[in-house]
């Protein structure tokens, strides 16, 4: 098993980050929004821009079964269909550019995009008069940022927040309703991982396999976390969370 471990060529140090990582990403996908994020800029400090996304995805589909399976029934599928078919042309559209956009430039301007409406939202709710934008036009931008975020860098995290925050659903809805989104969209990102960008192989796979104990942990320990939260701290948690994990976009 060790002489396994050892051939990844590893040091502790990386390992101990990876394992910090999927803890994460558990507690991320379990409802614990944005602190996910974290792993974008160290797993691409770690193994590099693009094979980082590769060896992340399998990662958050591991949690994103076990988000699905302990919040299925609280998910709103209309907002899931709203924002999918546009997510999937935004997927498309970066495995077409990848190769030629800046991953600084581009996280750069997702961090912008993302903290101004934040800030707008934020803005609103302290005016008391936050006005939900409308459904089909605000799910067509959001959604084709999100598919090209996702694809680029495993980041439509706080693209994701921003959208079902500013439809005001209770928490559980909110993680619910993510949950299936996020693993469809991963699912549907693997083939195109695997054979067009190579960025998933068997060795990653393995890697994946290692790891899957603290994915899993990180998940009980997220939703532990979410249990005790109620519902105005909650948002408040995920507008923080959000803007944090944007500004390491940087």
């Amino acid at each position: 098993m060790f002489e396994f471990i050892n051939s990844f060529g590893f040091s502790t140090a990386d390992w101990a980050i990876s394992i910090l990582c999927g803890l994460l990403i558990g507690a991320a996908k379990a409802g614990v929004s944005g602190t996910g994020m974290a792993i974008v800029p160290i797993m691409a400090m770690v193994f590099g821009g693009k094979p980082s996304t590769g060896i992340v995805l399998p990662m958050l589909i591991i949690a994103d079964l076990f988000a699905v399976r302990y919040y299925n029934r609280h998910a709103e599928w209309k907002y899931v269909l709203k924002v999918m078919p546009w997510a999937i042309i935004g997927v498309f559209i970066a495995l077409a550019i990848g190769h030629y956009v800046s991953d600084a430039i581009f996280k750069s301007a997702l961090s912008l995009s993302v903290l101004v409406g934040i800030t707008l939202m934020v803005w609103q709710d302290i005016r008391k008069s936050l006005i939900v934008p409308d459904g089909r036009w605000f799910a067509a931008v959001l959604g084709l940022a999100g598919g090209f975020a996702t694809m680029i860098g495993n980041a439509a995290g706080p693209i994701m927040a921003l959208y079902l925050l500013s439809m005001r659903i209770p928490k559980l809805v909110f993680i619910g309703t993510g949950a299936w989104f996020f693993l469809l969209i991963n699912l549907f990102k693997v083939p195109l991982h695997i054979f067009v960008w190579k960025t998933i192989t068997l060795k990653t796979l393995a890697f994946n396999i290692i790891l899957a104990p603290a994915i899993i942990s990180g998940v009980f320990i997220g939703i532990r976390i979410v249990k005790i939260i109620p519902e105005k701290p909650y948002r408040i948690l995920v507008i923080g969370t959000t803007i944090v994990s944007s500004l390491l976009l940087f």
